[in-house]
């Protein structure tokens, strides 16, 4: 697996937790095992590794839940955002490529654990598209605005206070 020479940061939903690594490797992929599904909290999770010598805590401690023997999940102890999945002998961490500030710089390359792809999976991108102001076609603009006045998502971007 090649590294990759590319700076990247990310971090959780509430800011509380913040990385940075120095290099990427290329490496972005899906898993779909009833693991990392659990562990997302979805159908799959995408990750991207960094190697370990090449990754900074900007902000605050990962919180850990040893999955099993051999394997940590990090996720941010204040708001439950899933951050990574490290083999605790190995030489990297796998982010959750959604922690990324920039997540569209690593469209995943292969797919694995698909013995527990759920059966519908396939049929995601035929889904009907109700815009971007909420979850269907009976939220309307003040909702929107109500949630966007009321954001406390961190900005895809380092900063050196939060809350703000």
């Amino acid at each position: 697996m090649d590294r990759v020479d590319i700076e990247v940061s990310g971090g959780c939903q509430c800011g509380a937790v913040r990385y940075h690594a120095t290099q990427m490797l290329d490496n972005a992929h899906i898993c779909h095992c009833r693991m990392c599904q659990k562990a997302a909290g979805n159908i799959f999770i995408a990750l991207v590794a960094a190697p370990k010598d090449a990754v900074t805590w900007t902000r605050g401690t990962p919180g850990r839940f040893r999955s099993s023997e051999h394997v940590d999940r990090g996720f941010c102890a204040q708001c439950g955002t899933p951050l990574f999945y490290e083999t605790i002998t190995g030489d990297r961490i796998n982010f959750t490529i959604g922690s990324l500030d920039h997540p569209e710089l690593f469209p995943p390359r292969t797919s694995d654990g698909n013995e527990g792809k759920v059966p519908w999976f396939e049929s995601i991108l035929s889904l009907r598209d109700n815009g971007t102001t909420g979850s269907g076609p009976d939220d309307d603009a003040a909702w929107a605005a109500a949630i966007a006045s009321s954001n406390r998502q961190h900005p895809d971007y380092d900063t050196q206070v939060w809350p703000e």
